[in-house]
Order: structure tokens, then C-alpha cells, then sequence
């Protein structure tokens, strides 16, 4: 075991105890990166923060629930994206309209230069933009790396759904993007 991995095992143990020191570390180590990911589902800071809130409540009433399968970081991460994904099921029932996928396979095959000219910063900013359900998608697809079929089963809807919301999303970014460009 690597020192890392000792540390992080330390941890775990006193947070399992309830120890508050060491949740605070736990929080605290990993706030950044989960506020971010939370960013990326969320229409807005104050939204990301309260599913921030929300998933580290589970994280640590949950903790028990960790076996160790993947790092624990993998795992918070795990929990932060079925937070956010509950939060976007809560807040809008009808997330994922039917859409035809007529023609928009072609519109996209050579886009990825425009989005490669944006900064982090602009591009979520046009994410927060993009209605719930188109954002969850790109969000699982573009960012977290889960296939359609992955998508389909977490969000319980179609596999053509994943694909065609996706497609419709980036739709949305790239014009966002030109606009932005544009202007």
C-alpha cells in the first residue's frame, strides 16, 4: 500500500468513525473537483453547491457502503454523479423529450476544432445554458466518458434518446460557441 493509499485508508476509518476532523479533511480534499463535476449538471454556481451539499450528506451517511472496488475518490465521484442526476430528475420531470435523429449524425462529424477554441470556463458557461436533460447527457457522455447504452440505463431512457440528446446538445453548444465567436 502506498503512502497515498495509507493516508486515504486513515482517513476513511475515522470518518467512519464520525470523527468531524476528518470528514473536514475528506470534504475539504475533495470539494473542488466534485463542485466542478457538479457544475456540469447544474444550470448555475448556487445549484451546483446545493447538489454539492447534497451528495457529500450522502457521501458520508453512506460511507460504510465504500468496499474498496474502486479509489474512493472514483466512488465519491460516483455518488456526486447520481446526486446531480436525481437533482435534474426532481427538478424537471420531462427531461428527455423524443427528438428524431434525422440528419444530425452528418451536421456534426468535423466540430470539434470549434470547441477546442474556448476555454473551460466559457464552455461551462454555455453547458449551464443547455436545457437539463441535453446537459446531463453531454455532461455523462462528452465529459465522464459512459457510452449511450451506459447513459440509457442510469437515466432510464432510450439509447436513441442518449444519442439524439446528445447530438441536439452539442448542436446547442456549437451554435453558442459561433455566436460567441461572432461577437
Amino acid at each position: 500500500m502506498s503512502k497515498s493509499e495509507n493516508i486515504e485508508a486513515k482517513l476513511l476509518k475515522a470518518c467512519l468513525k464520525n470523527d468531524r476532523k476528518a470528514q473536514s479533511q475528506l470534504y475539504e480534499k475533495y470539494k473542488v473537483a466534485m463542485f466542478n463535476l457538479c457544475q456540469r449538471y447544474a444550470k448555475n454556481s448556487e445549484e451546483a453547491e446545493d447538489i454539492l451539499q447534497e451528495g457529500f450528506f450522502k457521501v458520508f451517511t453512506n460511507l460504510e457502503k465504500f468496499r474498496g472496488e474502486s479509489t474512493l475518490g472514483g466512488w465519491i465521484k460516483g455518488v456526486m454523479i447520481n446526486t446531480a442526476l436525481m437533482h435534474l430528475r426532481t427538478e424537471n420531470r420531462k427531461l428527455f423529450p423524443t427528438v428524431p435523429l434525422d440528419g444530425l449524425e452528418s451536421d456534426f462529424a468535423s466540430d470539434e476544432d470549434v470547441f477546442e477554441q474556448f476555454g473551460a470556463s466559457a464552455i461551462l458557461q454555455m453547458l449551464q445554458q443547455l436545457p437539463p436533460g441535453y446537459r446531463a447527457v453531454f455532461s455523462l457522455y462528452a465529459v465522464e466518458g459512459f457510452s449511450h447504452k451506459e447513459i440509457a440505463q442510469k437515466l432510464d431512457i432510450l439509447e436513441s434518446t442518449s444519442r439524439s440528446q446528445f447530438l441536439r446538445a452539442k448542436a446547442l453548444l456549437k451554435k453558442s460557441l459561433e455566436r460567441h465567436i461572432l461577437s
